[in-house]
């Protein structure tokens, strides 16, 4: 983050050099690892060996040199002629100056602005002050604006003061008079001009940008023509083989251009970028539209994460669709505890409209999600009591009932490498499924491995996996190798070092929907001999990107950038893109037999681990002899 100051004298900018851990040691839950917060420092280099550090401490040789220049000033009384007619209209053209910069010695005329390390970013500087954003140490990270007066330093170092919290950006005018603030994007009016100060004002709303009144004259079929030959462009400077995959990208410029003054909206522009992505061949090419207007006479659908059955009188509860019993949200909203209903009841009423005929669940849901909504049950069976009775359940929305489903399908995977095959193998194997690779799915990793690391055997199912960017925290983790052991005197419990390290055996799955980096992770288990890959070929999406390549509408035609290969002494080849990960034991999953339960590849995978375990128990279930002391 480079900043001139305005003189020409100093060069300032952040620089990433205070390392000092939050956490301290790895002896703790779940293994914490180090995490360096607040790592950024405010940092100048003088450009010219004469420039005096404004910085400085305050001293007598620099309180002697401004005495002396203030006896050198002319006398206001001499001969001095004044020009004292005001001139309000002009302002006096301000001086250009070089900036000379001395090579010579220029690494070592390195300062530090004496403030604390923080969360820096976005420096800024004019003739009186820095200014600099600061984030928190929160999920959110929220940030804010501070500056500093840039004065000699006194008995106390300078006030970092706050200029203002809750800023999502900030300009300051080329003369360094005004400063534009935004601060959220939910509001319409969230842009602010105020002059350049050490706090912005008290009455800030007095300062807003009133945007209801902008008004623009677009013409759409002109920014679509933008749009497709930016994407066009972009996919051409951006994609990682000059030779687009033996494309002949002129040519689908041509291909796909008259389409454009044919379109009707946005959506179509997104098809025909589409079109135009796919001739590049490669599984990272996705197209992501902006904000598409919708109608107003959407209906938001809700569910209940159950399967019902429509029997007389209503709908029959038959299954309730839960993730993890341990997390709360993880729950069918009629499975919750003050629900009060049991699998085999019947809902006959919703917000008190019987359900029959022409009355379904699903229209009586409609828009109803996040809200109470008011059942009506009756209970078939005569052991539960009473025979009929009202709740109150809060509706999820469509996409949250797919999860739950999802993570119901889940658990019972995991409940079957509990039960295992064998009986002799119960409760010894462990199972993580992995939806994606993103924050969310390491903190599921971290949750679930370390419960389960001393276990004999670990499926990792990768299948469904749509990827992201973590593999590497969990191939470490899966690369660790226990070598030391210790015991307290009064423990019979054996620790191993390296923490965390799992012993046993580890099966990956994986099916034609395992994509991205889930497939990188697949590679890595298989190359590096961490897992048995069991499944079936991967979806092959091996060049990775950066998602930099972003349209004037903030949509995005995602150009793949880095193609990944491998470098051995006995081979060197692109690996992955548009071949995929090859499982070292192919498994199908029939769709018949799928659709009635049975997972031929879980269950491959479960019978490969009792079979390794027997012949080759890498993990030892004896406690480890403790050597003789020395007498």
């Amino acid at each position: 983050s480079p900043a001139f100051s305005p003189d020409g004298q100093f060069l300032y900018f952040l620089s990433d050099r205070n390392l000092q851990s939050l956490v301290g040691s790895p002896w703790g839950q779940r293994n914490p690892m180090p995490y360096f917060d607040k790592q950024s420092r405010i940092y100048a280099v003088a450009l010219n060996a004469t420039a005096r550090w404004p910085f400085a401490q305050k001293n007598e040789l620099q309180a002697s040199a401004v005495k002396a220049t203030e006896t050198a000033k002319p006398s206001e009384t001499g001969d001095t002629k004044q020009d004292t007619k005001p001139d309000a209209k002009l302002e006096p053209k301000p001086e250009i100056k070089t900036t000379k910069i001395d090579e010579d010695g220029l690494f070592t005329r390195l300062y530090e602005v004496p403030v604390a390390a923080a969360n820096y970013a976005e420096l800024n500087v004019d003739a009186k002050r820095l200014y600099v954003l600061t984030a928190d140490t929160s999920f959110e990270r929220k940030r804010h604006l501070r500056t500093i007066a840039i004065e000699a330093v006194g008995a106390a170092p300078p006030v970092v003061e706050a200029f203002l919290d809750d800023v999502r950006s900030y300009e300051i005018s080329a003369n360094g008079k005004k400063i534009l603030l935004r601060r959220t994007v939910e509001r319409a009016n969230d842009f602010w001009v105020v002059d350049a100060a050490p706090k912005a004002p008290t009455d800030l709303p007095k300062f807003a940008l009133n945007l209801k009144d902008w008004a623009f004259t677009l013409d759409p079929r002109a920014e679509w023509q933008q749009t497709f030959i930016d994407a066009w462009r972009m996919h051409r400077d951006y994609f990682w083989d000059t030779n687009m995959h033996g494309a002949n990208w002129q040519a689908v410029r041509q291909k796909y251009a008259p389409f454009i003054s044919k379109l009707t909206d946005r959506a179509e522009l997104g098809d025909v970028l589409a079109q135009m992505a796919s001739e590049a061949a490669a599984l990272h090419s996705q197209v992501g539209n902006p904000d598409i207007r919708k109608s107003n006479d959407d209906i938001d659908t809700a569910g209940l994460a159950a399967n019902l059955t429509k029997v007389a009188g209503g709908v029959r509860v038959d299954a309730f669709f839960n993730g993890d019993p341990e997390l709360l949200e993880e729950r069918s909203p009629l499975a919750k505890p003050d629900a009060g209903i049991a699998l085999g009841d019947t809902i006959t009423a919703v917000n008190g409209v019987n359900l029959d005929a022409n009355n379904h669940i699903e229209s009586l849901l409609r828009n109803q999600a996040g809200k109470q909504v008011l059942l009506q049950v009756r209970r078939t069976k005569a052991s539960l009591v009473p025979t009929t009775f009202s709740t109150i359940v809060v509706p999820v929305t469509t996409q949250r009932d797919v999860q739950l489903r999802y993570l119901s399908w889940e658990r019972e995977r995991d409940q079957r490498v509990q039960t295992a095959i064998n009986p002799a193998f119960k409760n010894r194997l462990a199972y993580i499924h992995l939806q994606a690779m993103g924050g969310a799915d390491i903190g599921r990793w971290s949750r679930e491995f370390h419960p389960a690391f001393q276990k004999e055997g670990l499926v990792l199912d990768l299948r469904n996996n749509s990827g992201g960017s973590i593999d590497s925290w969990i191939v470490a983790q899966l690369q660790r190798r226990a070598w030391l052991y210790w015991q307290s005197r009064d423990d019979e419990t054996v620790h191993h070092n390296q923490q965390l390290a799992f012993t046993g055996h580890v099966v990956a799955l994986i099916d034609a929907n395992t994509y991205s980096d889930g497939e990188t992770m697949a590679e890595a288990l298989k190359r590096l001999g961490i897992a048995t890959v069991i499944g079936k070929r991967t979806a092959g999406a091996g060049i990775w990107l950066s998602d930099r390549n972003r349209l004037v509408d903030n949509g995005i035609v995602r150009a793949a950038e880095l193609g990944t290969f491998t470098s051995t002494p006995t081979e060197n080849k692109w690996v992955v893109e548009g071949i995929g990960v090859v499982p070292d034991i192919e498994v199908d999953n029939p769709p018949h037999a799928t659709f009635n339960g049975e997972d031929a590849q879980l269950a491959a995978a479960i019978a490969y681990l009792e079979n390794k375990i027997t012949k080759q128990p890498r993990w030892q279930p004896v406690v480890p002899t403790k050597p003789e002391r020395a007498k």
